[in-house]
């Protein structure tokens, strides 16, 4: 309890005095998740519209395929993206890895399917007969699918929050294509691994809590924008 006690007060005196390490590892950790996420969620809206308006042969497995990789280990597409940006992939000529772009590219394909599967939901939670309604009055099917975004507004807006938390938080992709290098690819997840794997329990508690705080503080300003 005492250790515990210690963290907080680290937090808030790494807080407090700016620390220089810390202020970096959280912007860099702002910064890709959230350039991912928005990556992300510029994909998944018009996709997800696209296959919650189609009929097509196979679209129930399809949902449940993006369903079931909502919980896919983050160190499972770590090893995909290594595989493909390595030196040896096939992807390697490009000189992405160990650069926040790979961690980027890891994360974006990281949150997709559980970005797209809400939107999805959050469409097929509004009233069919609000579309229904617009295409009898005219509205084309792009009209349409835009006046049902609109309603189901907040619950997208859910998705995007959750996305972003998703990649704000991981870590095992972060460590494989990113490397924890000091000063380029070093977050604050990976700050953490760092200094647990160094025995500093203290200061790795405190970059937890740190990271715990702002997690929240961007939550709660989420919601409240959300709510208004």
């Amino acid at each position: 309890m005492e250790e515990l006690w210690q963290a907080l007060g680290k937090a808030v005196e790494l807080l407090v005095t700016f620390d220089a390490e810390v202020m970096e590892a959280s912007g860099r950790s702002l910064a890709i998740a959230a350039t991912s996420c928005s990556i992300t969620a510029f994909i998944c809206l018009p996709l997800g519209s696209l296959i919650h308006f189609s009929r097509f042969r196979g679209k129930r497995l399809l949902l449940n395929i993006i369903q079931t990789f909502y919980g896919i280990p983050t160190v499972a597409i770590g090893l995909m993206v290594f595989v493909l940006f390595s030196s040896s992939g096939p992807l390697g000529g490009l000189d992405l890895m160990f650069t926040p772009a790979v961690m980027v590219i890891g994360q974006v394909i990281l949150v997709t399917p559980l970005m797209l599967g809400l939107t999805i939901s959050a469409l097929n939670g509004v009233d069919k007969a609000i579309t229904e309604t617009a295409v009898s009055l005219g509205a084309s099917r792009f009209q349409a699918a835009i006046i049902t975004l609109k309603h189901a507004r907040y619950a997208v807006l859910t998705a995007v929050i959750m996305g972003f938390s998703r990649a704000f938080a991981e870590v095992g992709l972060a460590l494989m294509v990113g490397g924890n290098i000091k000063g380029a690819t070093r977050t604050l997840t990976t700050a953490i691994s760092l200094e647990t794997s160094k025995g500093d329990i203290e200061l790795a508690l405190a970059l937890g809590i740190v990271l715990i705080l702002i997690a929240l503080i961007i939550s709660l300003t989420l919601n409240r924008l959300q709510q208004r």
